[in-house]
């Protein structure tokens, strides 16, 4: 089996009062590199796993690797297709690392959401567990970066259908959401422009009041904008395999 191309998806929705809108194509990656991107090992993984692998020593079959700038994969049915992987649709992983570029230190929030288990590393730090099989689900952490050059990681896995999401969204001082994506945060063309030390750091801080009660509805709206005019219900969530809550399941 390869790793294929899919180009299906129309928009971003959420489980709810789902809001979509139209955008470009998103998918879980390309077999083109992208230099600056974010590499993700693809891997098929055992059925009936319910953690993200330890993908050193696990029994995980490594098959290929795609990239992508973004995470951008909201809630669907696993009968709309799998953007980015065409012949799996469970049990699989994909491991994302890459560097990004902080320009201006200061505080930043991030937000993680997955169907099923994901985590988010900075600087090899974990920020974000949002790990086991579960619904889609939204996971918030905040840190204090230094400017200059950060290491991330995002493990994501998919367990059985019949539901799949990977979102990684960030806020930063302005508090103004927007899909993390690594060609926003590049460094500058010239190293002579380059004025923060060759290793950053970061530091964890409390997130607040109002991004602890942060739903996916409400990440949403920030993301799209209150005013889309492109606003649909799910007549039967049941049937597209998105529901809105369900039991985590842990342990291997």
């Amino acid at each position: 089996m390869g790793i294929l191309l899919r180009c299906s998806l129309v928009g971003i929705a959420f489980v709810g009062s789902v809001i979509a809108q139209e955008t470009s194509p998103a998918n879980f990656g390309t077999t083109v590199v992208i230099p600056a991107g974010l590499r993700g090992s693809v891997y098929f993984i055992p059925k009936n796993t319910t953690v993200l692998p330890d993908f050193d020593h696990d029994p995980v079959e490594r098959v290929g690797e795609i990239w992508t700038n973004e995470l951008n994969i909201p809630p669907r049915h696993w009968r709309s297709g799998f953007p980015g992987l065409t012949d799996r649709f469970e049990w699989f992983a994909i491991d994302y690392s890459g560097r990004f570029w902080i320009a201006n230190p200061g505080r930043y929030t991030f937000a993680l959401l997955s169907d099923d288990g994901s985590r988010l590393l900075l600087d090899d730090t974990p920020v974000i567990d949002n790990d086991c099989q579960h619904p889609p689900d939204l996971r918030i952490a905040a840190v204090q970066l230094e400017g200059g050059v950060h290491r991330i990681r995002v493990s994501y896995f998919q367990g059985p259908r019949d539901c799949l999401a990977l979102v990684l969204a960030v806020a930063g001082a302005d508090r103004e959401w927007k899909i993390f994506d690594v060609r926003e945060f590049k460094p500058p063309s010239n190293p002579e422009d380059w004025h923060f030390p060759a290793a950053s750091s970061l530091a964890i801080v409390p997130v607040t009041t109002d991004e602890a009660s942060l739903t996916l509805d409400g990440l949403a709206e920030r993301l799209i904008g209150t005013d889309s005019k492109e606003k649909f219900g799910i007549g039967s969530k049941a049937n597209r395999g998105c529901r809105e809550q369900g039991i985590r399941t842990c342990g291997k």
